[in-house]
């Protein structure tokens, strides 16, 4: 009988690998519609849009951000976040604009996940 200890090791770091960067990509799509969704939130506050749809558009940024933060906590498990960068990313829900920057990082992060991977 062969050892198949190593090669069934070597399938789930695979799968680990892929379920992260698919959990990665999936947070940077919620990431980038929570962050949109803000800027419409502040239009409405500002008067650019009308207040007929604040219910919705309300509701609707609402839902995106409790998703963003839930799937922020399970990236930053899969990737070994410090706390602080975690918190960094939370903050950056709450500030305007910051999602460009939080997009910036996770491809950054995507990039260096895909080296590290080729690297193996």
């Amino acid at each position: 009988m062969a050892n198949t200890g190593p090669a069934v090791s070597g399938m789930h770091v695979a799968r680990f690998h892929k379920l992260g960067l698919c959990v990665l990509n999936l947070f940077r799509a919620f990431s980038i519609a929570e962050g949109v969704s803000f800027l419409v939130i502040l239009g409405v506050s500002l008067g650019l849009i009308s207040r007929d749809h604040v219910f919705l558009i309300g509701m609707t940024h609402g839902v995106l951000f409790l998703v963003y933060m839930l799937l922020s906590l399970w990236v930053s498990n899969i990737r070994n976040w410090s706390v602080l960068v975690w918190f960094l990313i939370f903050l950056a829900a709450v500030v305007p604009f910051a999602f460009i920057g939080v997009e910036l990082f996770l491809r950054r992060e995507e990039k260096n996940q895909g080296s590290q991977s080729a690297l193996a």
